[in-house]
């Protein structure tokens, strides 16, 4: 393709995307947003750090060249546009990139300038890696047993956009046709007339393939457990039904690799006791059983029976205990023990809203936003944007002052993604030796007794020189 406001760089090459991999050549042209306001500051420490890791992996067999895309308030001044169609198409042809924070426009047209280049691109899956840095100021206890990757869906539920709001003519359109088709729904509204309204749309499609990405990567990084997140007890059309549907794809299309949660309960028993009965194991699994109605309990027997006579040769035996567990958690609870019991947790897979919520929380867990990375990804096309996952905090621009590992993670994340994980391997290296120094930035150091405070481009420094500790 041309391009009229984008240089591509000479000597680098595309990554193309053929037969379900990525094809990562030695000179890949990367796509790169600095972003809006402190992205300006963390960009230049970053690269610099991606260029020290990469040349210190593979020495002069592989390079990175970079080219700058423009979205946010530098493309508004330069071009007059928040997001260029040009940008799009790069990202479309060079299938990788990365960006720092951009600013949200005030007004109309776009709502996040993040979200649309995600439905550009379908890139339906945010990714959240959760780890901790010892030495990282946290408020938890233990964060070091937090370990946790975050799927979650980035097309669907809430953020679809489509809203109604109250006292327009759209609101009272949408209301009548509730009340017309739907009286009964339309009766549980507490104040109908005051009422704004938003749609939850989440689909099989949506579900099942952010559920196969999620269980792939766990058996492809030898992860415990897949945990589906959900607040199906309250909505159960929408969340309900992405738990049913993540197990029924879970056992579709992995059968031989995964065991659900229930399952593995009813193996155990079978294990324990090889005289147990369909309905003493039914018990067990199910807590209440004798209070169920009785097509329920007939429903837990079955499940019992059909159980065991399809897993118990492959699954039975102990074998379980060496496959992927699936397992899900009401969204509530999960939030409560990700706390109190984090080792129970490894993968989880989410709807938008719930993954939202959780992983900024989680973040705050290992040392805040600041340094939590992320990635947005189709894995059926290849495509992904590597990004920070905080604000562009504007009162800080240009300083040189704001902790740069949000990005610089996100890059580590992103060299993993190509294969590299060799100079991926050593930007972790640099980050540990550098918490470990206690050579920070303002963030953890006044949080950190005896740290030496360092500027954004220092960190940066401080970076590279412990990759080679």
């Amino acid at each position: 393709m041309t391009y009229q406001l984008i240089q591509i760089p000479q000597g680098g090459e595309a990554i193309r995307f053929a037969e379900g991999r990525l094809q990562v050549p030695d000179n890949p042209i990367i796509p790169y947003v600095e972003g809006d306001g402190t992205g300006r500051d963390i960009w230049r420490a970053a690269v610099r750090v991606f260029d020290a890791a990469v040349a210190r992996a593979y020495g002069s067999r592989r390079k990175i060249f970079w080219m700058e895309v423009y979205a946010g308030e530098k493309s508004f001044r330069q071009f007059n546009t928040w997001l260029p169609d040009e940008t799009l198409r790069a990202f479309e042809e060079f299938r990788v990139g990365i960006k720092g924070p951009l600013t949200t426009p005030i007004g109309g047209g776009i709502r996040s300038l993040n979200v649309a280049l995600r439905k550009a691109l379908d890139l339906y899956v945010c990714l959240r890696p959760v780890r901790y840095f010892k030495g990282v100021p946290s408020p938890v206890r233990q964060p070091e047993l937090v370990d946790m990757v975050i799927f979650r869906e980035n097309t669907e539920d809430i953020y679809t956009g489509i809203e109604f709001q109250h006292g327009t003519p759209e609101a009272e359109r949408f209301k009548a046709l509730l009340r017309e088709h739907f009286p009964d729904q339309f009766a549980k509204i507490r104040f109908p007339e005051t009422a704004g309204f938003s749609l939850k749309p989440i689909s099989v499609q949506g579900t099942e393939r952010l559920v196969r990405a999620a269980v792939r990567w766990a058996l492809e990084n030898r992860r415990r457990s897949v945990t589906l997140v959900h607040k199906g007890n309250i909505m159960k059309f929408t969340e309900g039904a992405f738990r049913d549907w993540g197990y029924a794809l879970a056992k579709r299309e992995f059968r031989h690799q995964i065991v659900t949660e229930r399952e593995s309960w009813i193996l155990a028993n079978r294990e324990q006791n090889p005289d147990l009965s369909i309905e003493e194991n039914a018990r067990l699994i199910e807590p209440g059983y004798d209070m169920l109605p009785p097509e329920q309990q007939a429903k837990v027997r079955a499940e019992v029976e059909d159980t065991l006579a399809t897993l118990w040769s492959t699954h039975g035996n102990g074998q379980w205990k060496r496959l992927l567990l699936v397992k899900d958690t009401i969204a509530d609870v999960t939030f409560q023990h990700v706390l109190t019991r984090p080792r129970d947790f490894d993968v989880l897979a989410t709807p938008n809203l719930n993954g939202d919520y959780l992983s900024d929380a989680l973040a705050a867990q290992v040392g805040g936003i600041g340094i939590a990375p992320g990635a947005n990804i189709n894995f059926e096309s290849g495509h992904a944007i590597f990004e920070a996952t905080h604000g562009t905090a504007p009162k800080y621009a240009d300083l040189d002052k704001v902790n740069p590992g949000s990005v610089i993670l996100s890059g580590e994340m992103m060299l993993r993604f190509l294969g590299w994980h060799e100079a991926a391997d050593l930007i972790i290296k640099g980050m540990e030796g550098a918490i470990a120094a206690r050579t920070v930035t303002y963030d953890f150091a006044r949080l950190m007794p005896d740290a030496t405070e360092v500027r954004c481009s220092e960190f940066g420094d401080a970076i590279i020189r412990h990759m080679d500790d």
